[in-house]
């Protein structure tokens, strides 16, 4: 009797911030909590501007967008440790909502992906994105890296543009190559420093921050010098130092329904991107999170990021994993990193304006470099044609098309090829020889010994060995190999012991063959076939009193002896 407790609602949706409390969260742990968020904080500065503004909108969002969303995601979350704010997988979603729908659009959108999200978690369909194979992943991450770095060469070479970026790479490079008669050389050398400085950093002097110090050198070498670059304060005429009074933005039927696809978008990118960082804080700590609970904390922290004008939220993994490093204790840290935002904005919002557009941009080419993931890219380019080919085309199809349209071409093609895969796995055996796999040498066969004649059996019983999954994407062959046996039997057993699933169209395939079977007056027999094939089965017409089904073979094969000596008795007499 299985004694297992099996968990509640309240325990699956109890945020990591009540479990940690629970176990006694002292004053040394609150001290590690606000150093790591501290540290984080800092990272996170410049980094949710930069995004903000490679987004389309002003970087103040950003900021509001790591402050609220950031906390509620903390506080509210499955994870121990994941850290929330804006991140650069979401650029080109978000720049194409702003450039078609404008910045209420996407505040809708945003607050509608967190009513999406929000749904998702409670009805425990986190899991489900867990199946997205990894082949895709890396795919669409890489592809995002390229659209990322692509949207950041007009401030990393300063160029002016006669008219809109467009948004499309295809269109973006002849855009940008008639650009570079206005090539600055002065953006370009803060581009550069920024980025040595970041690597630098990163390889020399890890525990440093790297991003706040490069930004802030260029900052102030810009300054001092009075170089002829692009600043926040000339883009976008500064920073405010307070948050704004929560609203909604204007809401009716038809903006809902013209906004649903943006929405769907974020939510689907939202919850891979939040539960792939949740991964890597486990793979770090040894911890384990709750998919559901941080889908839920996730589309909370959407929607009240858009109250505040906020752009997408999720969970995102260098600030995640900078968090861990840094010495974080729990959700406390996240929540502390988004304060510390806070009062970096009440207090430092005047000197944002000094930033030059360059040095941001410059963050963001790193940040690109670093989302590339090459070598998974290159390892997966050398595992096998399939996985080469899902890769390429999740990667292809996200750079020149849509970001959505790569995630989506390259799950189907995984699951055809996973399908292929699988019918080719298949095996039906009669008791007399194979009719579906190749010759096979007795010790290559495994555990799994074919099926040899009994002695003394009747050659009028057929018996046949269906092993693998059965369904759909087998269905035809194994039909096919049923067919082959030709011969007319008294009696036909099936053997399911090594059926672990059966689908509709695999039981359509076995009524057919069976009824044709049964008119020809055989006597048909369903062997060790679990409770749902059995089911699946019956709910296809395979039940009496066309067939019988038996424990296993053993019985099934004595009642069909049983059946055939008696039918043979009655004609005698």
């Amino acid at each position: 009797m299985n004694t297992a407790h099996k968990p509640s609602f309240v325990d699956l949706f109890t945020p990591k911030l009540m479990t940690v409390l629970r176990e006694g969260y002292r004053l040394g742990d609150f001290r590690a909590d606000a150093i790591a968020g501290l540290t984080v904080a800092i990272v996170a500065l410049p980094l949710s501007m930069a995004i903000a503004v490679a987004s389309g909108v002003t970087p103040d969002r950003g900021l509001y967008t790591a402050i609220i969303g950031g906390f509620f995601i903390s506080a509210l979350g499955g994870s121990r440790f994941q850290i929330g704010g804006p991140a650069g997988a979401f650029i080109v979603l978000v720049a194409a909502t702003v450039a078609v729908h404008g910045v209420d659009g996407l505040v809708l959108a945003v607050l509608m992906s967190g009513i999406i999200l929000l749904a998702t978690g409670l009805l425990r369909l986190g899991t489900f994105v867990k199946y997205i194979p990894y082949p895709v992943t890396i795919g669409f991450t890489a592809g995002i890296a390229v659209i990322i770095f692509a949207s950041q060469i007009k401030d990393l070479l300063g160029l002016t543009l006669a008219g809109g970026e467009p948004g499309e790479l295809i269109h973006k490079v002849p855009a940008l190559a008639g650009a570079l008669q206005s090539f600055n050389a002065a953006a370009f050398a803060l581009a550069l420093v920024t980025i040595v400085l970041i690597v630098g950093f990163r390889r020399y002097r890890p525990s440093w921050p790297g991003l706040l110090i490069a930004v802030t050198v260029a900052s102030v070498g810009a300054a001092l010098l009075g170089l002829p670059v692009e600043t926040i304060g000339t883009r976008f005429g500064g920073i405010p130092n307070v948050l704004p009074l929560p609203s909604l933005p204007p809401i009716t039927y038809d903006r809902i329904v013209e906004m649903l696809p943006a929405a769907l978008s974020f939510a689907l990118l939202g919850s891979i991107e939040s539960l792939l960082s949740a991964v890597v804080a486990d793979s770090m700590t040894g911890r384990r999170h709750r998919s559901n609970c941080e889908l839920v904390a996730q589309g909370i922290a959407n929607i009240a990021a858009s109250l505040f004008g906020g752009i997408c939220v999720t969970g995102t993994i260098a600030r995640t994993a900078t968090n861990v490093r840094a010495g974080a204790r729990g959700p406390v840290s996240g929540m502390l990193h988004a304060a510390f935002l806070l009062l970096f904005m009440l207090v430092a919002a005047p000197l944002a304006s000094y930033i030059p557009l360059a040095a941001l941009a410059g963050v963001l080419a790193t940040v690109a470099w670093n989302m590339a993931e090459k070598h998974a890219f290159t390892a997966l380019l050398r595992a096998s044609r399939a996985d080469a080919l899902v890769l390429m085309a999740t990667f292809l199809v996200t750079i020149f098309s849509d970001l959505i349209d790569g995630i989506l071409t390259g799950f189907c093609l995984s699951a055809l090829l996973m399908l292929h895969r699988m019918s080719q796995a298949v095996a039906v055996e009669t008791a007399a020889h194979p009719l579906f796999a190749e010759d096979q040498a007795d010790d290559a066969n495994g555990a799994r010994e074919r099926y040899q004649p009994a002695e003394g059996m009747d050659r009028d019983i057929v018996i046949c060995r269906i092993s693998g999954a059965f369904f759909f994407g087998a269905a035809a062959s194994v039909g096919a190999a049923l067919d082959r046996i030709g011969a007319h039997p008294k009696a036909v057993i099936v053997d399911f012991a090594a059926v672990p699933i059966l689908d509709s169209t695999a039981a359509a395939t076995l009524e057919a063959y069976l009824t044709k079977a049964h008119r020809r007056g055989a006597n048909i027999f369903i062997a060790a076939a679990d409770t749902s094939v059995r089911r699946t089965l019956k709910s296809f017409g395979v039940k009496r009193p066309m067939v019988r089904f038996a424990a296993d073979l053993t019985h099934a094969l004595n009642a069909a002896r049983a059946e055939i000596k008696a039918a043979e008795t009655k004609a005698a007499a």
